[in-house]
């Protein structure tokens, strides 16, 4: 679930980059290998079994109509000890997003996103933490992260 920009401090060895628009995933300068894809049409991931060291979705998570079955996904194409990290703020499209997510009060998001992780199966327990920066304390950054059995 990428798009123009992965959102990373460093180009780590190797990015392969998921999203619904090849051209911003082309203009992604980070990204080695690109696939575009509709999560929500087609929730299987197009790459084997344990082929990953970690996968990030950025800001994402509450678009998925179906979030259980995208993290059961990752958990299938995570090395065993591989990290799932879903991170994401107070802000969305709300035109866009899921109505559950709409339905459920901030505080409360993460705890949702632990949950799909716990659905999903094949993670260990998640862990959730909220950052804020100095200058966006209205805008928390939320990250729910968890290691694949």
């Amino acid at each position: 679930m990428s798009s123009w920009v992965s959102h990373l401090h460093t180009k780590p060895r190797s990015l392969t980059v998921l999203g619904m628009n090849a051209a911003e995933l082309d203009a992604n300068p980070m990204a080695d290998h690109r696939v575009v894809q509709d999560l929500n049409a087609n929730s299987r991931l197009p790459f084997p079994d344990s082929s990953f060291d970690a996968v990030l979705n950025c800001v994402s998570v509450d678009y998925l109509v179906r979030p259980v079955q995208v993290l059961a996904e990752v958990a299938r194409v995570l090395r065993p000890g591989g990290l799932s990290v879903c991170t994401f703020s107070n802000r969305c499209f709300p035109t866009k997003a899921v109505r559950g997510w709409l339905a459920v009060e901030e505080q409360d998001r993460p705890l949702v996103v632990a949950e799909y992780h716990r659905q999903a199966g094949g993670f260990d327990e998640p862990v959730v933490e909220q950052r804020l920066a100095a200058t966006w304390r209205d805008d928390p950054l939320w990250a729910v992260w968890a290691r694949r059995r």
